[in-house]
């Protein structure tokens, strides 16, 4: 395969679907969606048997356990798919609204209209379920899109486009709207990264080793974050019980995801009589604890945290551990060492947990809930594209506002400038 004339016709393919999409109406783009819900329901056998072709091929080749329990499927996860797909569909769509409409002193009205942003290229590793999520925000928010999914999922991403393009034949849109790269080749990732002329904005999902490589070569715009160093910081103030069951989830629902936690802190002045109990619920689920001095102190079996410990997004069940003099301590490691992604303060003082929240500087900022809540799911988005630790267009979660943008729009009655 010739793959820059392969890519280049997925480009130009996709920038003349973007027309039609950004001007289908809300109707028939929910049309879509309820269609690519119900197939993907239907077609839940043929999911699974694509997916378990592709978690068997991938264990042969000794991916390890975290990307093979991204890459898994299972019927919940076929339902969670297809009730975010009809989440994005219950949603309002954002074309075209226009907002902050004012007169001036001349008479015209000068607001903002939100539009899709165009064409945009999502390179992704192991999540299949990214191939439906995308599809669905692309399609909602107007937008044409060209998803390159990673070779361990090929076969699963196939299934899933099948539904897709039920959805988009269904509601008589074209099927060039929603493109899967159908080749394994890693020229094709190159290709989607330069194609300035064809692709508005690239969203990356994958490890670090994926987006580094993309922000040293990519030519086109991206919405990015590199990796999720988050923090769970339990103050003097914590009641007990909330910390210990907010520890546990944010730490060991699953590891494998950007919005674990995989830094503790913890006050001093309650460490002694609460540190001990963390850390036995933690070891009790097989969690290394990587901690400093006073960590150890407390801890049987705490290994010496280094510096790079605190800066490192485990992705498996370990956790890095310090115990600070308090609030302020606790940010300025966040400062520190945060990759800007998720944090959460546990503790019973109000105005400690304001001024957690207004003073750290990451896209998502938590009072006395788990870290794992940073998701588009999870804050309404229906689903979400990827998450942002820009702080330019779009932070957090990306759903369908993060994949639009607004122009200048003037109503006038005649008027002239003088």
């Amino acid at each position: 395969m010739d793959i820059h004339a392969y890519m280049q016709t997925l480009g130009q393919r996709a920038r003349a679907a973007s027309r039609a999409v950004a001007r289908a109406d809300t109707g028939l783009k929910n049309k879509a969606l309820a269609t690519i819900a119900a197939a993907l329901r239907r077609d839940e056998a043929k999911l699974l048997a694509a997916n378990a072709e592709d978690v068997a091929t991938a264990r042969a080749n000794g991916l390890e356990p975290a990307m093979i329990d991204r890459l898994t499927l299972s019927t919940k996860t076929i339902a969670t798919m297809a009730e975010g797909v009809e989440q994005v569909a219950a949603l309002p769509d954002p074309v075209g609204e226009i907002s902050d409409l004012k007169f001036r002193p001349s008479g015209i009205q000068v607001g903002k209209m939100r539009v899709p942003l165009g064409v945009i290229g999502i390179i992704y590793e192991a999540r299949p379920n990214v191939t439906v999520d995308a599809a669905a925000l692309c399609l909602k928010s107007g937008n044409a899109c060209i998803l390159r999914g990673g070779s361990e999922a090929i076969r699963s991403n196939r299934a899933i486009a099948a539904c897709v393009q039920e959805g988009l034949a269904a509601a008589g849109l074209p099927a060039d709207a929603v493109q899967v790269v159908d080749t394994t080749d890693r020229a094709a990732v190159g290709e989607l990264i330069t194609m300035r002329e064809y692709v508005d904005v690239i969203v990356p999902r994958g490890g670090k080793g994926l987006i580094a490589r993309l922000l040293a070569e990519s030519r086109v715009p991206m919405i990015q974050h590199l990796d999720g160093n988050c923090h769970v910081y339990v103050d003097d103030k914590a009641d007990p019980e909330k910390a210990l069951k907010i520890v546990e989830n944010a730490k060991t629902q699953r590891y494998g995801t950007c919005n674990t936690a995989e830094s503790l802190l913890i006050a001093r002045a309650i460490a002694p009589t609460l540190l001990p109990r963390l850390a036995a619920m933690l070891q009790g689920k097989g969690v290394e604890i990587r901690g400093c001095a006073e960590t150890a102190a407390l801890v049987p079996n705490t290994v010496p945290a280094s510096d790079e410990d605190y800066a490192t997004e485990f992705l498996a069940p370990i956790i890095a551990v310090k115990v600070v003099a308090g609030l302020d301590e606790a940010m300025d490691h966040i400062a520190r060492y945060s990759s800007g992604h998720t944090e959460a303060i546990v503790t019973e003082d109000y105005t400690r947990a304001l001024t957690f929240l207004r003073e750290v500087d990451s896209a998502s900022v938590m009072v006395n809930a788990s870290t794992r809540f940073a998701d588009g799911f999870e804050y309404g988005l229906g689903a979400e594209i990827g998450i942002s630790t820009d702080k330019i267009h779009a932070r957090g979660p990306v759903g369908l506002e993060g994949l639009t943008s607004q122009k200048w729009v003037v109503l006038g009655t005649g008027q002239v400038r003088a």
